[in-house]
């Protein structure tokens, strides 16, 4: 393994993370002795390419589960077109435009609400996290603790990962493997992608209104609170995904 990671360049302790994980292959045996082959670092290659390429493990692990075929590559083309868009926003771009202290950019990338994209070695944002960075700090100027907010994020974000894996494997397994052909998946992914968004903002929104509205509607010093909730649950989401 030391002679593998020093091969792939790459930590002992990061082989043994995704050997754990299953993006790795175990290794051959000769009695006591594991043997690592070039298929293993062919493998870890790929990793890197992919996550320098700003794609999660989740997604890479699905990628590589299985022989490079041509229909993978529109699919990671579409999904990093997504993920990078028109244009790419360092650390202190993303602070002057969004006015939140670098600081905070900071705290929110290691509560994993923020994900670079790595471009060339350095990390770079995207449109989606200078309208989260706009929002968050809307929240934060209201009054909501900082803590408590990134607390509760970090806590979506977690759930958001769970529901867009098994959305993503229903993807797989309903269009993917089907047989369609390269143009096909990437242009059904770029035609669902929007409708699944906007299907997800508004469930979430119905929901967070309809809880709110449960929680302070008999209560008579929140009465203007549950006015208002009333007047927010009948007014339509406005939801604009588009491609750039």
């Amino acid at each position: 393994m030391e002679q593998l990671a020093a091969a792939a360049r790459l930590p002992v302790d990061t082989l043994r993370f995704y050997q754990a994980r299953g993006l790795l292959p175990a290794p051959r045996r000769e009695g006591r002795v594991a043997v690592y082959e070039d298929l293993h670092l062919e493998r870890l290659t790929r990793i890197r390419s992919l996550r320098q390429q700003g794609f999660s493990l989740s997604q890479i692990q699905r990628v590589i589960e299985q022989p490079l075929r041509g229909s993978e590559e529109p699919l990671l083309t579409a999904l990093l077109e997504e993920r990078v868009g028109a244009r790419a926003l360092s650390r202190e771009e993303l602070a002057a435009e969004s006015g939140m202290p670098e600081v905070m950019i900071l705290a929110a990338e290691r509560a994993g609400l923020f994900e670079p994209v790595v471009v060339d070695g350095v990390p770079r944002f995207v449109e989606a996290d200078l309208g989260m960075a706009r929002a968050g700090l809307l929240l934060l100027e209201a009054g909501i603790p900082l803590q408590e907010l990134l607390d509760l994020a970090a806590r979506h974000a977690k759930d958001v990962q769970a529901s867009s894996d098994a959305a993503i494997d229903l993807f797989d397994a309903s269009i993917r493997k089907r047989g369609t052909d390269d143009e096909d998946v990437t242009r059904i992914f770029k035609e669902l992608l929007p409708q699944v968004t906007r299907l997800v903002a508004l469930h979430f929104q119905r929901t967070l209104v309809g809880r709110a509205l449960e929680r302070f509607r008999d209560k008579r010093e929140h009465a203007a609170l549950a006015e208002a909730l009333v007047e927010t649950e009948s007014a339509q989401l406005d939801v604009e995904v588009t491609w750039r």
